[in-house]
This record gives C-alpha cells, sequence and structure tokens, in this order.
C-alpha cells in the first residue's frame, strides 16, 4: 500500500515529549534529534506544552544544524494547548511554536486535545493560519479516513511498558527482535499509520528504526491480540 505524501520518509518518526525539562541534557537531546534525522527519520512530533516549550527550542536547534536547506524534507508536528486554542490564541501559539522551532511553517498543527474553547474557534484559528502560510495540514478523523490520510500513532510503546513487557519480549525473541520493536511493527503494519516513539538514546532510535523491516505473520498478529485483547468499549486516551 501507497503511503500518504503527508507523512514523509518512513513510517517511524521521533517523539520528544520530556525532552527540554533538563538544562544538562540539551547538547544530548539535540544530539539525538539529529541523529535521528541523519539516519532517515524524515517525522518529528513536538508540542507547546512539552517542558513549556522548551523541547521545541531543541528541535529548534537541531533543525538548525541539519540545514534549512533541506526543511522541505520533513514534517514537523505541533500542537496548540487546550486553554490557547481559542480562535486568536490558537494563532499566537503558532506564532509562538515557530520562534522556538526557527521555522517558516508547521507541516502539521493539532489541537493537543479537547478543552474548553469551542471547535469553531479552534478551526478558524487553523483556517488562518494556514491561509498565511503558517501551517500546511491540520487534521480531523472522519476526513482522514475519507482521504486515506496517515494516523500518527503518540507514545506506541506505552511510555515504555511494552518495551519491557515479558510477554510481549518472550514473542518477540522467538523473531529475533526485542519487544519494544514488535510493538512498533505492530503499529506500523498498515500503510495509514506512523509511529513517534520518544528517545533520547541513539541506539534506540536505531532500534526503533529497524522495526519498519520487521513484517509480522496472521499467527503473530493474533498471538498479540489474546496478549493485549482489543478493547470492547470506548476507552479515553491518555494526553501526553
Amino acid at each position: 500500500m501507497e503511503r500518504s505524501s503527508l507523512f514523509k520518509g518512513p513510517p517511524i518518526g521521533l517523539g520528544t515529549w520530556q525532552m527540554g525539562e533538563r538544562a544538562s541534557a540539551a547538547a544530548s537531546e539535540v544530539s539525538a534529534i539529529l541523529h535521528a534525522l541523519e539516519r532517515g527519520i524524515r517525522l518529528i512530533d513536538t508540542a507547546e506544552m512539552y517542558a513549556d516549550g522548551e523541547s521545541e527550542r531543541r528541535v529548534g536547534e537541531a533543525l538548525a544544524a541539519w540545514g534549512k536547506a533541506k526543511r522541505d524534507e520533513l514534517t514537523v508536528v505541533t500542537k496548540v494547548l487546550p486553554h490557547n486554542a481559542s480562535r486568536e490564541g490558537t494563532v499566537r501559539a503558532c506564532e509562538d511554536s515557530l520562534k522556538r522551532l526557527g521555522i517558516d511553517y508547521v507541516d502539521v498543527y493539532l489541537l493537543h486535545w479537547q478543552g474548553s474553547h469551542a471547535f469553531e474557534q479552534t478551526l478558524e484559528g487553523f483556517v488562518a493560519l494556514r491561509e498565511r502560510g503558517l501551517i500546511r495540514h491540520w487534521d480531523l478523523l472522519p476526513a482522514m479516513q475519507e482521504q486515506q490520510m496517515p494516523l500518527m500513532a503518540y507514545t506506541p510503546l506505552g511510555s515504555g511498558t511494552l518495551a519491557r513487557d515479558k510477554r510481549l519480549a518472550a514473542l518477540a525473541s522467538a523473531l529475533g527482535i526485542t519487544a519494544a520493536q514488535l510493538a512498533l511493527a505492530w503499529v506500523i503494519r498498515s500503510a495509514h499509520v506512523v509511529a513517534i516513539p520518544k528517545s533520547s538514546q541513539t541506539a534506540r532510535i536505531d532500534e526503533n528504526l529497524a522495526a519498519c523491516d520487521v513484517v509480522l505473520g496472521d499467527e503473530v498478529l493474533r498471538q498479540i491480540d489474546v496478549l493485549f485483547p482489543p478493547p470492547s468499549r470506548k476507552v479515553s486516551l491518555a494526553m501526553v
């Protein structure tokens, strides 16, 4: 299946949640983002909420070091906080994010989660931003499904719990891969899903990226469903 051109590169991106929280980690985090770009990752996900904008600044430093001439190769995703998501607040928040990122536009701009502002206000802000060329895309699930646009899976490793799961590790071991790689391969098995595991360790970034080459058979998928049964009802997602 052909992947959407909205997300460039492999179906594994880089999440940056919790980056920017410690000044002492700044150099290593910027290096990790650069390593991901050099290895071929082309989607970077961040948000104004992450470390009060410091995560965006880390991404901005890495992008500046990588080279502005290659900006069009990337999909940069950031998000507006719900309490900022009025029409005017959405516009201001995006302008501030762009300053921290040091770029002229965001490829995908998202509402981080639903808040008290009416969706109409947020969408009016998105439209205004797109008209000014400050954002390229904003997504709504029904429209995505109709147009076969990809979904972006956040915390695809369950904030690390899946990577440590002994049952998943046993199943992965039989395939010669790690539990994290198995979990990521499951998430991206459709051509319409891209995953954004966060890591500031270069070895882990390489490990995650290798999941792109893992093909899961029907029996493995059945065993995963046994270990982690699909929900029988709607379940609220965690906000990170």
